[in-house]
């Protein structure tokens, strides 16, 4: 499977340009099966989400990523504010090429940023397949918690998308390194660049192999893209060569 990780710049509370923005560049990128964009794609990171978030029942970036996924004839990824019942929530859209969609609610807030305070929590870890590859969805700050993220031999890979700033962007790159080691899984993060009224961002979207190699990475500080291959009969020999998760801790989530 061919992923493309697209590392950009958001138009703050935005979404139509953001939208026009990304249309246009799909239509320039050489084809891939999958295109991850980064958290809050459409807006940017808003921890106010009144006037921004988008009914669920409303034409907006969900239907716009079914149009696209369908027309490029693949699968897109990233996570969108949105209301639903009177709740806001940081939600992970993974849309196919037919049209059909999964998607997955940001678990852990970022309480430090106030988003806890306006946004309400998912409670449910989400595994999707295409293409025969496994992938578990997660948003930002989830990846500093590795319980959540703990493989059970039930995916290939974990996507990350975020609004991660350039003042911790160290913990970024060693724990998304780690994630792909310890799980022994294929590992993207996807960030975004420039600025908004709280942060700077200077991106570190990278792809990680399962031995904590780097497939690629973006330019630091500018748009970008980076893609490779995740290829589900390499990691499954590794796996059975050297049978790490068949010595790990059993544990429960309460």
């Amino acid at each position: 499977m061919k992923i493309t990780l697209l590392q950009r710049d958001i138009c703050w509370a935005n979404p139509q340009i953001n939208r026009e923005r990304l249309e246009q560049r799909l239509k320039d990128l050489p084809e891939a099966d999958l295109y991850v964009f980064p958290e809050m794609f459409s807006t940017g990171f808003c921890t106010n989400p009144e006037g921004i978030a988008e009914d669920v029942d409303c034409k907006g970036t969900l239907a716009w990523m079914i149009h696209m996924a369908k027309a490029h004839n693949c699968a897109l990824a990233g996570s969108v504010a949105v209301k639903e019942q009177e709740h806001y929530y940081n939600r992970f859209y993974f849309v196919c090429p037919d049209g059909s969609y999964y998607h997955y609610d940001k678990k852990h807030l970022f309480t430090y940023g106030g988003e806890h305070k306006t946004f309400t929590a998912g409670n449910e870890r989400v595994i999707i397949e295409y293409k025969n590859i496994r992938i578990l969805l997660q948003v930002c700050y989830d990846l500093r918690f590795p319980v959540w993220a703990r493989n059970h031999k039930d995916y290939d890979m974990i996507l990350y998308v975020a609004s991660w700033p350039t003042s911790r962007i160290e913990a970024w790159n060693s724990l998304l390194c780690a994630r792909a080691i310890e799980n022994q899984c294929y590992v993207a993060g996807v960030n975004r660049v420039g600025s908004d009224p709280s942060c700077t961002y200077c991106g570190g979207t990278v792809l990680y192999d399962p031995y904590g190699k780097t497939l690629g990475a973006c330019k630091r500080d500018e748009e970008d893209e980076v893609s490779g291959f995740i290829d589900r009969e390499e990691l499954d020999r590794f796996r059975i060569k050297f049978p790490v998760l068949d010595d790990a801790d059993s544990f429960s989530l309460i």
